[in-house]
């Protein structure tokens, strides 16, 4: 017997804002120096904001956990594998082969974690975020990125 919830999105995304919240507050804290409300230090906001995220993921897994609902299912391994899969694939690829290409292997690799695959929907996707990604980043702020292979 599992613990019922009523929406696993929810449950799982709180679990990550209580998770990053909780990173920002330590490395906040052993980082960097906290000051005061009236001279804020480089560790106030963090902390601020750790906490506020802390808060949110709080709320979101009480609320997941009141409504009743399907129980918690293992994890799906598949789409773990090929999603830091493709994450993978195109960190070593970016440098060699370029943007274009590095983010067709992620697309592609990341979409396949998914049930179901449309061809159109997977192109569109590609195109659109190459589009984007090239000119953010190529064109509009200058990173020094291969478009395409050396």
């Amino acid at each position: 017997m599992g613990i019922k919830i009523g929406d696993r999105k929810d449950f799982y995304a709180g679990i990550l804002f209580i998770f990053f919240g909780i990173l920002a507050i330590i490395m906040s804290l052993a980082y960097y120096p906290m000051g005061s409300a009236a001279r804020m230090g480089p560790g106030y906001f963090p902390f601020l904001t750790g906490g506020c995220l802390t808060l949110i993921g709080l709320a979101a897994v009480f609320r997941a956990l009141r409504v009743r609902g399907e129980s918690i299912k293992g994890w799906e391994i598949r789409p773990l594998i090929l999603v830091l899969g493709g994450i993978l694939a195109f960190a070593l690829m970016i440098q060699p082969l370029g943007l274009v290409i590095a983010s067709l292997a992620l697309i592609v690799i990341t979409c396949l974690g998914g049930w179901e695959f449309k061809v159109i929907e997977v192109t569109i996707l590609y195109l659109v975020l190459t589009a984007v990604a090239v000119g953010l980043f190529i064109y509009g702020i200058g990173l020094p990125i291969n478009v395409w292979p050396k």
